[in-house]
């Protein structure tokens, strides 16, 4: 099973937030939700914790994409922009450093017009053990 079916059948909690892995290779992750009245906070915009659900999906992707088990360690949020009910969120992750045991990540998440939603930065720790199955 190849990693999008993996993480897209076992992160529960990204799969009960609607965020779906959409493409995942060594270079580049991408995650994909769309903003419904559940992801919507006081202000009636896309609450920034469902934002940073769907950018953690993409790093968790991107960091796993070798096989081995990769746990986040740190991550920072930049808000741009508020994602609206309705919108096509897309976070797309890239590497800065691949490096063996900590690899850093950057995501932007923008919406169906290209806005940029918010960036957000992920360092992660890579284990000596396989991703489980």
């Amino acid at each position: 099973m190849d990693i999008k079916e993996l993480l897209n059948r076992n992160d529960r909690f990204a799969r009960a937030a609607g965020c779906q892995i959409t493409e995942v290779d060594e270079r580049h992750a991408v995650a994909e939700m769309v903003v419904t009245e559940s992801h919507l906070n006081g202000g009636n915009v896309c609450q920034g914790g469902a934002l940073f659900t769907l950018a953690d999906l993409a790093i968790a992707a991107l960091m796993n994409s070798s096989g081995q088990l990769t746990f986040g360690i740190s991550n920072s949020i930049i808000f741009a922009a508020s994602a609206r009910q309705g919108d096509t969120l897309r976070a797309e992750a890239v590497h800065v450093a691949n490096h063996h045991k900590i690899p850093s990540v950057e995501v932007t998440v923008t919406n169906q017009s290209g806005t940029v939603i918010c960036h957000v930065t992920g360092l992660g720790y890579r284990k000596s053990v396989p991703l489980p199955q």
